[in-house]
């Protein structure tokens, strides 16, 4: 039986679907954050960095100057992505239905990308002999994905017009999310979880999409010359990386996608959408010049969200027309702007199929081709696996994200005496610091008035960095002063400490507590910064993109208070180090790479960056890229701190859940064994219990 939905070649039309696509597109893309504060100041700084750093950027002078730009791009991209498999996994295509309509067929087809990784997809096959010109299609953040009549549309459309189309669902979403059913998104603490393994969601999409093609290349009614690639929003996003990494690709068209990455300072993205780091060696106009002198049309809309909107995509425009008057194509690139909201509407996919007709035919002058009538499925009936009939070990992000993650924790040596493991240690405090966190020293050339004491306080200003201001507040005691000097930590801020029933008893017992809120938490934390399961989602994000994880930034912020400690004389006595929750890896990685900090503990906090489900109850600031590759797991930064003190009292898995006994000292065991080695096992303890006596009792 067919379902079909008409879409009508309308000015009134036109305009209802383009807020359809606007509402649906809403779930998921989140548009610019104007109604927050101007004078954020983690806002401002991060876009004062960014600034710093692509500011100044100009057109290469000469095509020589742009193929040296070029080679150093794309080795900076491979590097964010994590590097791509060298021996692609056999595609083990599969098609798993057809349905005839009028001029041509849709097949439904699954192929491996990657060791048990499986794509779902749609060919659109024209009804016509001899072998075609091809568009991969990429849908954005729509609820229905690969079969949403926002996305089918335009494979319709290009079917009619005689071209061979291939629809993916992209990793995590469509029918490749945690469940069956279609509308999961597969951004915030879905996507996390490939933070640590170094394989983020961008990265995995551009080299799934080339799988895309490779299965595209198997059949015999496609030409090979004449693929283009296009999609809208995320699918934009999509588009513009594999379109510049993948040279197959002949014609480009991303979609309302296109600004720079400065302008996503400030709004909130997808995280298939950031690539770790890239502000460090280009912006935007590089990565699209990559295609040159391929044919590339980017599509903007007049009413989009700011960091697609038109000005910006023309700052990017403004560099990378140059790249292709080196090249002499001026031609084959162009601007097309349309008044509309965020969209893949008629008019829009008129100018596409124009554009391919053009590049991948040979034939018109790029006008657009109107479309006229189209009847479009049901999304369920176009699904590979219709209802529940998806296989029950079908592999999802986490589960790729865990799977990954032990391997990589596998071949990390056991340390066989003290010495092999102080040569490792040296090894993983280097890469920790340089290569994952982005650099924890502080920056001390500015300094920070006083803050007013108030009644049980004294407060000190600091600030860590230029553009960063904190406060670092010494709790008075409620009896003489008798124990060491606690540096405590929360992401709940200063404030809560105050309240906090560990910090009043360790107070009570004589130990000075010192705490602040870290940067972008607590007092300074961003307005409107929550994504879903990801508190803070946005300021985690454009840290990635500077290369500074907010995992850096703070052990940052607490090397900065120490610094402010000792410079105000009150070095004296022992200065512990206490985490709470996610601020628990905070403090271990700060002990790791500072050696004033004398004893540390951890309190109901991560125990494992390696989850097969979304991370519940973290930070995304936490998951720095690459840490389970490029140094370990977080028991691997706990044995850092040997021969320190350190105590793991209670922990949490990456769903949420408390560990008991036993399990936590399975996961501990890497950091119990170095202890051992460092003839300091008593100085390691991990207990289930998180109660206030056993705390205070490990401070003794």
């Amino acid at each position: 039986m067919k379902s079909h939905f008409e879409i009508r070649n309308s000015r009134r039309t036109r305009s209802e679907i383009g807020v359809l696509l606007g509402i649906l597109a809403g779930l998921f893309l989140f548009h610019p954050l104007s109604a927050a504060p101007a004078d954020n100041a983690f806002l401002n700084f991060v876009k004062a960095r960014a600034a710093d750093l692509r500011g100044h950027d100009q057109a290469p002078a000469t095509l020589a100057d742009w193929q040296k730009q070029r080679v150093a791009i794309r080795a900076g991209l491979l590097k964010a992505w994590g590097g791509f498999p060298k021996t692609p996994v056999s595609l083990n295509p599969r098609k798993l239905g057809e349905l005839q309509r009028d001029g041509y067929r849709i097949e439904k087809i699954v192929f491996q990308t990657l060791p048990d990784v499986w794509m779902t997809a749609n060919a659109y096959v024209p009804d016509k002999a001899g072998k075609l010109p091809t568009v991969l299609c990429v849908h954005g953040h729509w609820r229905g994905a690969k079969q949403d009549p926002n996305v089918t549309a335009r494979c319709v459309g290009l079917a009619k017009n005689g071209f061979f189309v291939l629809v993916v669902d992209a990793f995590g979403a469509g029918e490749r999310g945690l469940g069956k059913a279609l509308g999961e998104y597969h951004g915030e603490m879905v996507a996390a979880t490939l933070w640590p393994v170094g394989r983020p969601l961008s990265g995995l999409q551009v080299y799934e999409n080339g799988r895309a093609v490779d299965y595209l290349l198997t059949r015999p009614e496609v030409d090979g010359d004449r693929i283009g690639i296009t999609g809208a929003s995320g699918g934009g996003n999509q588009t513009m990386y594999a379109g510049a990494w993948d040279e197959r690709f002949k014609a480009v068209v991303p979609t309302c996608s296109v600004g720079n990455y400065q302008a996503y300072l400030g709004a909130a993205c997808c995280m298939c959408e950031v690539v770790p780091g890239v502000l460090r060696f280009t912006e935007e106009w590089g990565v699209l010049s990559l295609t040159a002198p391929r044919a590339l049309m980017i599509n903007s809309a007049t009413r989009d969200a700011f960091q697609f909107s038109v000005g910006e995509a023309k700052k990017s425009l403004a560099l990378v027309e140059p790249v292709y008057r080196l090249h002499g194509e001026l031609e084959s690139v162009r601007h097309s702007i349309f008044e509309s909201p965020h969209a893949y509407n008629a008019p829009m996919r008129e100018a596409m199929y124009g554009w391919m007709t053009l590049h991948l035919k040979g034939e018109g002058a790029g006008s657009p081709i109107p479309e006229g009538e189209l009847k479009l499925d049901d999304p369920e009936i176009l699904r590979c696996y219709p209802g529940d009939t998806r296989p029950e070990d079908w592999m999802t992000i986490p589960k790729f994200a865990a799977r990954e993650g032990r391997k990589l924790v596998e071949k990390i040596a056991l340390p066989m005496s003290a010495q092999e493991w102080n040569r490792m240690a040296e090894r993983m405090k280097q890469r920790l610091d340089h290569d994952v966190l982005g650099g924890t020293k502080p920056n001390r050339a500015n300094k920070s008035p006083k803050l007013a004491a108030t009644q049980g306080q004294l407060g000190t200003g600091f600030i860590p960095e230029p553009g960063i201001q904190l406060g670092l507040v010494t709790k008075l005691n409620y009896a003489p002063p008798n124990g060491s000097t606690v540096l405590f930590l929360t992401m709940a801020g200063e404030s809560a400490t105050a309240t906090n029933e560990l910090a009043s008893a360790l107070r009570r017992q004589g130990h000075k507590i010192l705490t602040f809120s870290l940067r972008a938490t607590g007092e300074h934390a961003y307005s409107r910064d929550q994504i879903g399961r990801a508190p803070d989602h946005n300021t985690g994000e454009w840290s990635l993109l500077l290369g500074r994880p907010l995992l850096g930034q703070w052990v940052q912020d607490v090397r900065a208070a120490l610094d402010l400690h000792a410079a105000e004389g009150k070095s004296s006595g022992e200065v512990s180090i206490i985490g709470i929750g996610p601020a628990g890896i905070v403090a271990i990685c700060a002990a790791a790479l500072d050696s004033r900090i004398k004893k540390v503990t951890v309190v109901g906090s991560l125990t494992s960056y390696i989850s097969d489900v979304p991370y519940v109850g973290q930070r995304l600031g936490l998951m720095a890229p690459g840490i389970l590759r490029d140094v370990g797991d977080i028991a691997h930064l706990a044995a850092l701190v040997a021969p320190r003190p350190l105590t793991i009292a209670g922990g949490v898995n990456g769903g949420g859940h408390r560990l008991g006994a036993a399990e936590l000292q399975k996961q501990f065991a890497f950091a119990s064994h170095v202890y051992q080695l460092k003839q300091s096992g008593g100085r390691f303890s991990v207990t289930e219990s998180a109660d206030v006596d056993g705390v205070i009792s490990a401070l003794k």
